[in-house]
């Protein structure tokens, strides 16, 4: 889990208010407003998907400003850009919330799945080509089975696409061809 850290310049401080607003020339901490007490504050809103829920740490010095450290709320949640994260009836939905607009691809699978041994690598690469998509994938093991049912599985694999916390395409069986088109289709609209 990383920790972003940036500087809030002058004249804004901790302490002159319980309530600030600040423009930061970073993207990731652009435009939030942060409610502050002491050395800690909390991010109440922020325009950026990867700022994070929570700031701590925060320093004050009146000749440079505050510093703040930010957790991603992707970080948080468990969702690596780049890559493939597992996720568990418990986890699921917090990265989905945490994704935003992104596009988010699910593999759901199983253990004993042959087809789904075979697309797992495809699954992997399609990861690392596309970094504005989040890829997810679920063992819809007898643990995850309320999460499997709630999704609406009936064969594995099943890719759920989803946008905007919605599910907006589905590609059953190990097609690898009608997985990236479905993938290009919502990340396109």
């Amino acid at each position: 889990m990383s920790l972003l850290q940036f500087s809030v310049p002058p004249p804004l401080t901790i302490h002159s208010s319980p309530s600030l607003s600040c423009t930061v020339a970073h993207p990731i901490a652009a435009s939030c407003r942060v409610s502050s007490t002491l050395n800690s504050c909390f991010l109440l809103e922020s325009s950026s998907l990867k700022t994070g829920k929570a700031v701590s740490n925060v320093k004050n010095n009146k000749r440079n400003g505050a510093v703040l450290k930010v957790r991603s709320s992707l970080d948080t949640a468990g969702a690596t850009v780049g890559q493939v994260t597992e996720v568990t009836k418990d986890t699921f939905w917090p990265i989905v919330n945490a994704a935003g607009d992104k596009t988010v691809v699910l593999d759901m699978y199983t253990q004993w799945c042959g087809p789904c041994k075979v697309i797992a690598p495809k699954f992997k690469e399609l990861s690392e080509k596309y970094l504005d998509v989040i890829f997810l994938k679920l063992d819809c093991n007898q643990e995850n089975k309320p999460l499997a049912k709630e999704l609406g599985i009936r064969v594995v694999p099943t890719f759920k696409i989803l946008k905007h916390k919605k599910i907006v395409k589905e590609v059953t069986g190990a097609k690898f061809d009608d997985l990236v088109l479905a993938i290009d289709t919502v990340r396109s609209s």
